[in-house]
């Protein structure tokens, strides 16, 4: 393992996805195959203030790409927000090398492989988790945490050492834990956005509480 925030690329502890990603490994040899690590902004880990935990990989997005939300519709809304409020810069082109650098923001998943069918099981979850504790370990001057969807919230609510029971998810919601603030939203998945449960309007507004607390 490199480290314990990060999964070895070829990491045995899920044999389900282990086996999915070996299968996608022969089918497709150029594409990333393998856990994602999370994305950074330049100036290392003492920079970041906000974590954006996601759930899995797309399998044709970050399992291809090698980097969180890149490649499918859910990076277009989440990377076009981030730089609408000064939390990242450049131009997203929905690859690892384009021009887009994180500003005081890191991004990560909940499960680091992507599962089939976009649906990690509870055991995957579980596993996974020791690397989301050690990923929100490794950010000294963490303020704030935004959890998209409900399995990333659990997951995050259970690093940080809370019952799910306590902190439940919710659209919008704000809870304080562990010395952080955590802001949840509905995933921002094509799905989501398609069957309109969640709208733009709905992701700026989260966005816009976000940056008016990391203002504060």
């Amino acid at each position: 393992m490199r480290g314990a925030c990060e999964p070895s690329p070829d990491c045995p502890l899920c044999p389900r996805l282990h086996d999915f990603i070996a299968g996608w490994r022969e089918r497709e040899p150029s594409w990333h195959n393998a856990p994602v690590p999370s994305f950074l902004p330049p100036e290392g880990d003492a920079a970041v203030r906000l974590l954006v935990v996601g759930l899995a990989p797309g399998l044709r997005g970050a399992n291809r790409t090698g980097r969180p939300f890149t490649g499918d519709y859910a990076g277009d809304l989440l990377y076009d927000t981030l730089i609408r409020f000064g939390l990242a810069r450049g131009r997203f082109e929905a690859r690892p090398d384009d021009s887009l650098e994180l500003i005081g923001t890191a991004i990560t998943n909940a499960v680091k492989c992507v599962p089939p069918e976009n649906k990690p099981v509870g055991a995957e979850i579980n596993t996974c988790r020791q690397f989301l504790s050690a990923t929100l370990k490794r950010f000294e001057n963490l303020e704030a945490i935004l959890t998209l969807g409900t399995i990333s919230h659990q997951s995050t609510i259970r690093a940080l050492g809370g019952r799910v029971a306590d902190f439940p998810f919710s659209h919008g919601g704000r809870q304080q834990i562990g010395g952080v603030t955590v802001f949840s939203s509905y995933h921002c998945s094509r799905y989501n956005t398609n069957t309109g449960r969640l709208t733009t309007e709905m992701f700026i507004n989260v966005f816009s509480e976000i940056a008016e607390y990391l203002k504060r």
